[in-house]
């Protein structure tokens, strides 16, 4: 049954990219346009939001099964593929990550997984620079932003192989600072029965790094749950389940903050939005039931290639508009 899920993931994949090779094609017989379907294209105009559904439908499963965000598979693929100015794919991007968090956010917090204490205070530090992101991403010229984002995708596909996550972190004390906002908690653990008390530690340095992780959110579009759990779980020491939970509800809010920015600019289009979102979540839905039956790592070095690819693809095209 394994077997047969795993030829059905990569037929999508094959799929996937005959769509994405015909849509560069079409792109390249026309002119540049900043609307996302080019002037005078030979498709009728709900083509371009079905390629777009049936992408991010194959995306949302692959980013259940390796573990990342949707907005981090989606900025870079969609920019760097589809003939879509880059304004609005960050646009669509930000509300693509932040319909996954607020779907998850409320069930996380219910079950005491998401702590309010810890998200608090990096929400507020995140979602401020977000702002300053967006502000600055909208500012720069594309060829920069491109050139940009391809360099970070190629950096957090370099945080993937090299970081290691620990479910529980040894926290022999905690620092003034986390004492003083009594960030800590206790929460049940499922598979053991049991409750576990956790703290964390080195809270300055975790909070000085989401005013970097909040400026590149909202500049690229991305989400930022690639960096928040790193953070959260390797440096200041939380627990693995609460820093995932956390940051998840962490883009609930982080990511509205610069959303607004792209909308207030008009850089989010219905056409692209709407299908990109249905897409990804019904792609999560079936990710989750072919994750019990697939072996994580394979799955993982496989979004690993895809992103390398994906960001490979996005500084070459930066460094093209560039000449």
């Amino acid at each position: 049954m394994s077997r047969i899920l795993l030829a059905l993931f990569f037929l999508g994949m094959a799929v996937m990219t005959v769509l994405v090779g015909a849509a560069s094609a079409i792109a390249t017989t026309e002119p540049a346009a900043a609307l996302p379907a080019a002037a005078g294209s030979s498709m009728p105009w709900w083509a371009w939001p079905a390629i777009l559904f049936i992408v991010t439908f194959v995306l949302g499963i692959v980013a259940v099964l390796g573990g990342v965000g949707g907005g981090v598979l989606f900025v870079p693929i969609i920019g760097g593929f589809f003939p879509f100015h880059l304004d609005f794919v960050r646009g669509a991007g930000l509300l693509v990550a932040l319909a996954g968090a607020l779907a998850a956010g409320p069930g996380l917090l219910k079950k005491g997984m998401a702590d309010l204490r810890l998200a608090i205070p990096v929400a507020l530090i995140a979602s401020s620079c977000a702002i300053v992101g967006a502000m600055i991403g909208l500012a720069l010229p594309t060829n920069v932003v491109q050139t940009a984002l391809g360099a970070t995708i190629l950096g957090i596909v370099g945080i993937m192989l090299m970081a290691k996550k620990s479910e529980y972190p040894d926290v022999q004390q905690a620092d003034n600072l986390s004492t003083a906002l009594r960030i800590s908690g206790v929460y049940h653990e499922v598979s053991t029965g049991q409750d576990i008390n956790w703290k964390i530690y080195r809270t300055p340095q975790g909070l000085a790094l989401f005013i970097i992780i909040g400026v590149m959110a909202g500049m690229f579009g991305l989400g930022a749950g690639w960096a928040n759990v790193p953070v959260l779980n390797l440096l200041m020491g939380a627990p693995l389940k609460v820093s995932v939970a956390t940051s998840k509800f962490l883009l609930s809010i982080t990511d509205t903050s610069a959303a607004w920015i792209y909308v207030n600019n008009g850089a989010v289009l219905p056409m692209m939005v709407v299908p990109s979102i249905i897409g990804i979540m019904l792609g999560s839905i079936v990710g989750v039931r072919i994750l019990a039956r697939t072996k994580p790592a394979a799955i993982r070095y496989m979004v690993i290639g895809l992103l390398l690819f994906a960001g490979t693809r996005a500084l070459l095209k930066g460094l093209a508009i560039w000449n």
